[in-house]
């Protein structure tokens, strides 16, 4: 099955200048030494209704697309049937990045919401960026956050509780809404349980015991899909307790093959999420500049899928 063809709306033409997820787009601003619009790169719209499919394991790489407005998962599927979701993508966030040097699509992407993303063909903006430098460096920042996601969550998978798992999931949605100016404590994930449990590696009922535990201790309020982070610094020290050694490279100690030593003192402990991704400011005017390369990995793509 290939790339499903829809017919542009009336609406259907980008205005980048209008949009409120310009600033977190790859194209969503024009670059000073571009001869063209990043209108010109984003040329149509495609509209996806809750559980519609952008594209589909295996069709044709033809573009990638940018989220406007809604939230999509990308998910791989076994042959027994199961499902893994490998990514939640939201607005301002780039989807088919995974496979932008491949010919086929390696990841299946679906909205879980109603939604509509700006379609960036393939050819044409290969075109555009081997003539303009800052978009070409757009592309390798985008792709390297999507390394650096992708380290994130290993040591997420590696090194953490179920506990600490979840939360620091929430933590990472609460801090990618921050950077939009949603409100960074109650939001509405529009994920179910058994979603977040594949894309942490949890099963559906540890998922919910998760939440209901942490509701009981106070830490959250939960209905339904609504989420209020109640206690925060309670949060950070939880996600905070998956530790590693900090390790500095020494010039001069290598021994039995070392390079460095790990450094001592109770500065030496770091938290997973601290080490992998750094700290992102909550809220103010800090926070409007959070999503850059020293940011957290997954707060640049964060957000509610509200409008």
């Amino acid at each position: 099955m290939t790339l499903t063809t829809r017919p542009p709306s009336p609406d259907s033409i980008p205005c980048c200048a209008g949009c409120s997820m310009a600033r977190f787009c790859l194209v969503g601003e024009r670059a000073p030494d571009s001869i063209e619009p990043a209108d010109m790169l984003a040329h149509r719209v495609v509209r996806l209704r809750k559980g519609e499919p952008l594209y589909l394991l295996g069709d044709p790489v033809e573009a990638l697309f940018a989220i406007r407005v809604g939230t999509l998962k990308t998910h791989v599927a076994t042959e027994d049937g199961r499902t893994q979701v490998v990514g939640f993508h939201f607005p301002g966030e780039m989807v088919g990045l995974d496979s932008i040097g491949r010919r086929q699509y390696a990841s299946y992407a679906t909205a879980l919401e109603d939604a509509k993303v700006c379609m960036i063909a393939i050819d044409t903006l290969r075109k555009v960026a081997a003539s303009t430098p800052a978009l070409a460096s757009r592309v390798l920042l985008a792709l390297d956050r999507l390394a650096q996601r992708t380290r994130a969550l290993q040591t997420l998978l590696a090194l953490m509780t179920a506990e600490e798992r979840l939360v620091t999931f929430l933590l990472w949605i609460s801090e990618g809404l921050s950077v939009r100016g949603f409100s960074p404590s109650e939001f509405i994930l529009r994920m179910t349980r058994e979603e977040i449990g594949s894309y942490l590696g949890l099963t559906l009922e540890t998922v919910s015991r998760q939440f209901s535990r942490l509701a009981e201790c106070g830490l959250i309020r939960v209905k339904h899909r609504s989420v209020t982070l109640v206690d925060k610094a309670g949060l950070r020290a939880i996600a905070a307790r998956a530790a590693i050694s900090a390790v500095a490279p020494v010039p001069g100690s290598r021994r039995a093959g070392r390079q460095g030593v790990p450094a001592r003192g109770a500065g030496a402990l770091v938290s997973a999420q601290a080490w992998t991704a750094r700290t992102l400011p909550e809220s103010g005017a800090g926070a409007r500049h959070a999503d850059n390369v020293k940011g957290n990995p997954f707060a640049w793509e964060a957000g509610n899928g509200q409008q």
